[in-house]
């Protein structure tokens, strides 16, 4: 079985701490669903800063990349198929899913 990132990019805030409790319950129902192809459930971003080629260091970050999780899966196919019921998705946010080198 090979192993998929699923890099989470954009996506709109909550704009009420509710709002934010009712879409992370969904999300903690999608990974359930996934069962044991689950690696890493989520891994959230905190503080990024940047390293520029001239050396310069950042706050902040270059893109809009939230986060992570990793999956284990028999292809591509499966993993897409996986990630369209993500609630990131609900909330204008775009999956990015990359098979990772072994």
């Amino acid at each position: 079985m090979s192993q998929y990132m699923v890099t989470y990019i954009g996506g709109d805030k909550p704009s009420t701490v509710e709002e934010g409790q009712q879409h992370y319950a969904r999300y903690k129902e999608w990974l359930l669903s996934l069962g044991s192809c689950v690696v890493n459930p989520a891994t959230p971003f905190k503080i990024t800063h940047t390293v520029h080629p001239d050396g310069r260091i950042s706050v902040g970050s270059a893109s809009s990349m939230s986060g992570y999780t990793v999956l284990e899966m028999d292809s591509m196919a499966l993993a897409l198929a996986a990630v369209k019921d993500c609630p990131f998705l609900d909330i204008n946010g775009t999956l990015e899913v990359s098979e990772l080198i072994n």
